[in-house]
């Protein structure tokens, strides 16, 4: 479904990611994990071109992102984005928000979209607060709202960048909860998070990232039973303690 290939990327001399190689297959969850400014999110920003690359090539569903005859717009519709501040639409009510890319982008009507929107709010739990406006939801709300406004476009993928900063242990939860189910009905999902035990309990795979590279690219089982590279041991050594 995703591939990434010799992916280097740089931010005027400094570079950001250094031949990054690797794959997520249909259905499949991968956790990328790393230090702060490992390159994580950059990473994640390149699969739909948010971020562009100097080198190498990436792949969603066999179509290249950097490939100028792609129709990116109509790709990153298909390819569902979860930020890690909501960039939910503030003057527009969670409902209105649901709706108006299923309308403008998949020319949906309005009434099929308010049915689809309704579905998805009922399930992250919000069916109730479809009329209010996102500054009238706590954070995790907001976030659940983020989730449903992605999966309201059908992707064939989701993109998670550090989905749970920023909240409080409770509210973490309640999101966590979210992607587990999706992730359980066979999602394919590519995550940046810190959150181990979500890492644990539903990644396929680890890709763990230092300095731009990807260090480790491993099973879940190989990275927190026995990572390789003495980065990744120190890293859990310390993200696990707690």
């Amino acid at each position: 479904m995703i591939e990434i290939k010799d992916v280097s990327k740089w931010y005027g001399t400094f570079q950001v990611l250094t031949n990054c190689t690797t794959s997520v297959k249909k259905g499949e969850v991968v956790v990328v994990c790393g230090p702060s400014g490992s390159g994580k999110s950059t990473l994640i920003k390149c699969v739909n071109a948010l971020e562009p690359f100097e080198k190498g090539e990436i792949r969603i569903d066999g179509l290249s992102v950097s490939d100028p005859s792609t129709d990116l717009p109509k790709l990153r519709a298909r390819v569902g984005m979860v930020f890690q501040n909501f960039e939910l639409f503030p003057h527009l009510t969670i409902m209105e928000n649901l709706t108006l890319a299923q309308i403008r982008v998949m020319n949906r009507g309005k009434e099929e979209s308010i049915e689809k929107g309704l579905k998805l709010l009922e399930r992250v739990g919000l069916k109730a607060q479809a009329p209010k406006f996102p500054g009238q939801l706590s954070g995790g709300q907001q976030k659940r709202v983020a989730i449903a406004r992605a999966m309201a476009m059908d992707p064939m993928c989701m993109l998670f960048d550090e989905p749970t900063s920023a909240l409080d242990p409770e509210m973490i939860n309640e999101v966590l909860d979210v992607m587990v189910a999706l992730a359980q009905e066979g999602m394919t999902m590519m995550c940046v998070t810190h959150e181990m035990g979500f890492a644990r309990k539903v990644a396929n795979r680890v890709i763990f990232m230092d300095r731009g590279e990807i260090v480790e690219d491993t099973t879940k089982e190989d990275f927190f039973g026995k990572p390789r590279s003495e980065r990744a041991q120190l890293f859990l050594s310390k993200i696990l303690q707690h």
